[in-house]
């Protein structure tokens, strides 16, 4: 079993990542942090909960990180995600609680438990990990791998001209902890940029082919000659929770005239973090702009060593056809244990087919 902590900001795709870690029977899902950015934290924190508990697995405890950035004021991002994060689902509400661990405390712990083995999974802004490592200097030697979604290199930004969303949130943290991985030999972590992750674009097919594998009837296919804010009838709950945020993603990019697409930077994030071969890397010394008025939140990536020694390997090219494979194979396994009722917001766990096992190879 593969151990790994989640951080994220759910968020759309932040909720299709959580499902397929879920999904894959490989993996032992150690602890979710919730960090505030697409939402507010609290929001985040129910979305994770009500993931959990609609899959099942209430038993993973999900911890509440801090309200707010180490330095700057918060700024969400429902315009992107929906008023709760989660598109145009309706998600149950959960009966489980929040663990009583704060998000960074629960980092510590989680690598102290498993020292050398725990993979950390970053999808949102890094505060509650900086937050960690600044009452654990020493975390981040303790730390298998470290994936962490964010950063744009040599692309444009998503949220300024030159800054993507996670790090422009908190451009501290994640200067922080770049910074912290430049030392102590701690293996520099992944970094999953918009440099490559918008090149995974979910197409209306994608959608298709997913609820054809999961058996899901009526087969819908999201056009954006649609009605606005349409509703999935799917009678698979999963598929119809999926169909109804993704939707609202695929009408977001197609508003802002990039297609009628939905990047999953956080579900490949996700991905890597479990099979790092599916991607081509380069090492780079990464810093984060703090201060220029117009290009505060940027990363700078040194792939020369001119400012020292590399502390971040960049994920450069992936198959993206076999990440898609690798995706619908492994959440229409989870899916299809969701038999359909007559109450088919009645979760019925993991206990039906095994989801895949194998992440996608480049």
């Amino acid at each position: 079993m593969i151990p790994v902590f989640f951080d994220c900001d759910t968020g759309i795709d932040d909720s299709v990542a959580l499902l397929y870690l879920l999904a894959r029977r490989d993996v032992d899902l150690v602890a979710v942090a919730s960090t505030a950015g697409n939402v507010p934290v609290d929001v985040v924190t129910a979305n994770n909960l009500a993931w959990l508990e609609v899959c099942g697995r209430g038993d993973i405890p999900v911890h509440v990180g801090a309200p707010t950035p180490l330095v700057a004021d918060l700024m969400t991002t429902e315009d992107t995600h929906g008023p709760l994060g989660v598109g145009y689902a309706e998600l149950p509400t959960a009966t489980g609680s929040a663990a009583p661990t704060d998000a960074a405390d629960a980092w510590i712990e989680a690598a102290a438990a498993r020292p050398g083995e725990l993979i950390g999974l970053v999808t949102g802004p890094l505060t509650s990990l900086a937050t960690a490592i600044r009452r654990d200097p020493a975390l981040p030697t303790r730390l298998a791998r470290l994936v962490i979604m964010g950063g744009a290199f040599h692309v444009h930004g998503n949220t300024t001209p030159v800054a993507e969303w996670n790090v422009a949130v908190d451009p501290e943290a994640a200067a922080e902890v770049f910074a912290a991985f430049g030392r102590d030999g701690a293996a520099p972590p992944i970094v999953c940029s918009l440099d490559l992750t918008e090149s995974v674009a979910m197409t209306p097919d994608h959608l298709v082919r997913l609820a054809a594998a999961a058996g899901s009837t009526p087969v819908e296919c999201p056009d954006p000659s649609d009605e606005p804010g349409l509703r999935s009838v799917a009678d698979n709950v999963l598929i119809r929770h999926l169909v109804d945020a993704l939707r609202f993603y695929l009408e977001f990019h197609h508003a802002h005239d990039e297609g009628y697409i939905a990047h999953l930077h956080d579900p490949f994030a996700a991905m890597v973090a479990l099979a790092p071969d599916i991607v081509e890397t380069v090492p780079a010394r990464v810093a984060v702009e703090l201060a220029g008025e117009h290009t505060r939140g940027m990363t700078v990536a040194d792939e020369r060593s001119m400012t020292g020694e590399p502390n971040a390997r960049i994920a450069t090219t992936t198959d993206v056809d076999a990440v898609f494979d690798d995706l619908i194979e492994t959440l229409s396994a989870l899916a299809r244990s969701f038999a359909a009722s007559d109450n088919p917001d009645s979760p019925h766990g993991l206990a039906g087919e095994s989801a895949a096992v194998s992440g996608p190879r480049a």
